[in-house]
């Protein structure tokens, strides 16, 4: 079955998603994971890779987004709506933390940042991905 580019890369994105989820319970990619992780809430200092700030709910939801980005790469409208639906969940995040909101999951610099620019990036690569080549008509 011949996958279109926006499947390609939903199905990339869903992987890395997976991928992060589980890297965030491994010692050693995750610093202060056993004395730092917390259940859920911004009280807890354990980082993956040393930078962004994760809790244990943090990681459940990374892997499912993942999950679900695979799931939702079976089609092309579904792997468009991936990329584009989690795209603005991340812009969202990305206000709550600059502007102070984000205090119910873990955030710090860095995560606000990365959400910028996941969101940024995955609505660009959805959007770009799908637009189809209109060539004008002539009447």
């Amino acid at each position: 079955m011949d996958r279109t580019p926006v499947q390609n890369v939903a199905r990339l994105v869903g992987i890395v998603f997976l991928v992060v989820g589980i890297a965030g319970f491994i010692p050693g990619i995750t610093t202060n994971l056993y004395d730092g992780l917390e259940f859920a809430g911004n009280d807890g200092n354990a980082e993956l890779l040393g930078l962004f700030q994760v809790s244990i709910l943090h990681n459940i939801v990374h892997g499912l987004f993942g999950i679900a980005g695979l799931a939702l790469a079976a089609t092309p409208g579904g792997a468009r709506s991936f990329l584009v639906g989690g795209g603005a969940i991340y812009i969202g995040l990305w206000l709550l933390g600059i502007l102070g909101g984000a205090d119910w999951i873990p955030s710090n610099r860095a995560d606000d940042w990365l959400h910028l620019v996941l969101g940024v990036g995955m609505i660009g690569i959805g959007v770009a991905l799908t637009r189809e080549n209109r060539v004008p008509s002539t009447v």
